[in-house]
């Protein structure tokens, strides 16, 4: 059960050092979506962190992120 629980990572955002906390699946969902792209976690997080609003943080919005890129795949699929 412990894969559910959220676990702490550092990133390296605009230079600055940053802790986000997700949960195992979206920390693997999230590389392997950095992977594709040909891009660094950090450089990926640092985009999604340039997009996010002022009243979201970091991790909810890479989970966001991370549910979008999903969906819109699953929705390319059905076409």
């Amino acid at each position: 059960m412990n894969e559910h629980r959220p676990r702490k990572r550092s990133l390296t955002l605009h230079g600055h050092r940053t802790s986000v906390s997700l949960e195992d699946a979206f920390w693997d969902a999230f590389r392997d979506i950095a992977h594709e792209r040909g891009l660094s976690i950090n450089r990926l997080a640092e985009t999604i962190d340039d997009s996010r609003g002022t009243g979201s943080g970091l991790a909810g919005a890479i989970r966001l992120f991370v549910l979008a890129h999903y969906r819109d795949r699953a929705g390319q699929m059905r076409v």
